[in-house]
């Protein structure tokens, strides 16, 4: 009968041996070394991280097969990539063994390799190679004899394996026993296990570079910058999930009439898929947007998109179900109000000036993509120095959290009007966001600045030619006293142009506004839905260039849409002549 040692992980069993006398020590080696191998396939590959699949490989090893294992990947595919040459950037990635403190190269460090080294002659051949005795290994000893004459206190044998997949050389793997030598069973074994870690590093390495490159598409797809206007001081951050990539964006978009636009969204999903379906929906909605469509309208055409985009899915098996959800707010510094519409989509969050944290009620609307259900807006007023938060699921919802309480936190975080809108991303993000979000997170906060109710001029006239001249002379008075003499010329033909076309071709009343900001707005309302339209003029007309004047004096020009009627507007640099 034998005995297991009392130090062995196995439980000790009686063997029966028959025939020659070392047959029970080989099938016991040989049933350990299909343990460790199973025990393998659990461990290592656990996750989809380079670097803690090499560290799965170490720990697996130590102290079953060996005392101390060093791993040495390449650079490239540690950042995912394959390495064109991988003996140039290999670096020591893992170091693990059975105590501390041995004078191997730390991670981090650049490995070189002399040509006589075992890691070297593994790699030419794709074969491990095995040295029993590293004091006899001259290949080993000339390749750097101070330090391997102080790991030679410390270690005795060695075998250097390649770790190699589906034709990729993803690096080296050293099994170092401190006592006693490897023998051919154990370089086999050692091989079997480089070769199933190796699969799991490429599973990494590929997920890593897939990752890679649907990071880049999103942040190319998100804004780079943010437009200039005066209506809101913006801040945001858009914060990766851990595990995958999904297709959260935000946007500010400015509109006409000093309005700002401010948008979230969320598609469902991860992967390259979701991150090309973000870029297209948010193209779409800030052209949607850019028409001056209400938030209602803006999430109804969004709607249609997405389940036209769903349709015309080429796979045509359903595993690509396109789904999104959206928040969309317009804030107008005049009337300091915001209208807003979600399509499934988290409520914001309000900091009043006082300090005051509230979610307006505003209805929830189905996501997008489902189709024929309504979308409906609700109204806020914004006063100066307001704070509108807009952000997507991942900040609040999380496996592991109650959403109620997140909000609770969220509403603690936001709590200080005093912040500027930076602090509060910041803020927002160390005190609410998980610690390791498993979905993105868009953030944006924007504090709202109403317009100087002095630097806004109004007239109601009804569809009488006679007062067009009226008006005009007023408005130049008003310019005047804005310190606007410059550009009154160009304003002056500008509202010419547009009353009386109001006054020919709409619906009294009509109103007139100026809006002194960054730019000079110069609008003409009535209550006919009947936009005129840039056209070339014939020689022989009598009219017809009275848009292509305001088309050439103004920065741009546009009609926008009211419940009841339209709005001609003109934006005028304040440097025109």
């Amino acid at each position: 009968m034998g005995e297991e040692r009392s130090g062995s992980s196995f439980p000790a069993r009686g063997l029966l041996m028959v025939g020659e006398p070392h047959v029970g020590a080989y099938a016991l080696a040989a049933r350990r070394r299909l343990e460790l191998l199973s025990e393998a396939s659990a461990r290592i590959g656990t996750t989809l991280d380079v670097r803690r699949t090499a560290e799965e490989l170490a720990e697996t090893a130590v102290p079953r097969l060996a005392d101390f294992v060093t791993i040495d990947l390449p650079d490239a595919v540690l950042r995912g990539e394959e390495s064109a040459d991988p003996l140039a950037d290999l670096r020591r990635t893992v170091v693990h063994g059975v105590r501390e403190g041995l004078p191997f190269t730390p991670p981090g460090k650049r490995m070189d390799f002399g040509p006589t080294a075992p890691q070297l002659r593994c790699l030419t051949s794709g074969e491990a190679v095995l040295e029993p005795d590293l004091e006899a290994a001259a290949g080993w000893l000339a390749q750097d004899p101070e330090h391997t004459a102080r790991l030679l206190s410390h270690v005795h044998s060695l075998i250097a394996v390649p770790l190699l997949a589906r034709g990729v050389v993803l690096g080296i793997a050293s099994f170092y026993r401190a006592g006693g030598s490897f023998g051919d069973d154990d370089r086999s074994l050692a091989q079997e296990l480089a070769t199933r870690a190796a699969l799991s590093i490429d599973n990494a390495r590929r997920y890593t570079h897939e990752r890679t490159m649907v990071l880049a598409l999103q942040r190319r797809l998100l804004p780079h910058g943010l437009p200039d206007q005066d209506a809101v001081e913006v801040a945001h951050r858009y914060l990766p999930a851990e595990s995958d990539v999904g297709g959260d964006w935000y946007d500010v978009i400015p509109l006409s009439g000093a309005r700002v636009g401010l948008l979230v969204g969320d598609v469902v999903g991860h992967g390259m898929l979701s991150a090309a379906t973000m870029g297209r929906l948010r193209t779409a909605a800030r052209s949607f947007a850019e028409l001056d469509f209400p938030p209602d309208e803006v999430l109804t055409h969004l709607d249609n998109l997405v389940g036209r985009l769903d349709r015309e899915d080429p796979d045509g098996k359903g595993a690509g179900v396109i789904g999104a959800t959206c928040l969309y707010a317009v804030y107008d510094p005049a009337a300091q109000q915001c209208l807003m519409a979600r399509a499934g989509h988290p409520p914001p969050a309000l900091v009043h000036p006082d300090g005051t944290v509230t979610y307006p009620d505003l209805p929830a609307g189905p996501p997008l993509g489902l189709g024929g259900l309504p979308f409906d807006a609700g109204e806020v007023d914004l006063p100066e120095g307001s704070q509108l938060v807009l952000y997507t699921d991942g900040l609040i919802e999380d496996r592991h959290r109650d959403v109620d309480v997140v909000l609770e936190q969220l509403r603690t975080a936001l709590a200080h009007p005093e912040r500027a809108p930076e602090e509060t991303c910041q803020a927002v993000l160390d005190t609410v966001a998980p610690a390791h979000p498993h979905d993105d997170i868009a953030l944006l906060v924007a504090r709202v600045h109403a317009l100087d109710p002095d630097r806004i001029a109004t007239w109601e006239l009804s569809a009488d030619p006679a007062l067009v001249g009226e008006v005009r002379a007023s408005a130049i008075r008003r310019l005047t006293d804005w310190g606007l003499d410059e550009t009154a010329f160009a304003a002056e033909l500008i509202l010419s142009e547009l009353i009386t076309n109001a006054v020919r071709h709409g619906a009294a009343p009509i109103r007139v506004r100026l809006l002194y900001g960054r730019t000079l707005i110069c609008e003409v309302s009535d209550t006919s839905n009947t936009a005129p339209h840039l056209r070339r003029a014939a020689s022989t007309d009598e009219g017809g260039r009275g848009l292509f004047l305001v088309a050439q004096l103004s920065q741009s020009w546009g009609t926008r849409y009211l419940p009841e009627g339209k709005v001609i507007w003109a934006e005028c640099g304040l440097d025109a002549a």
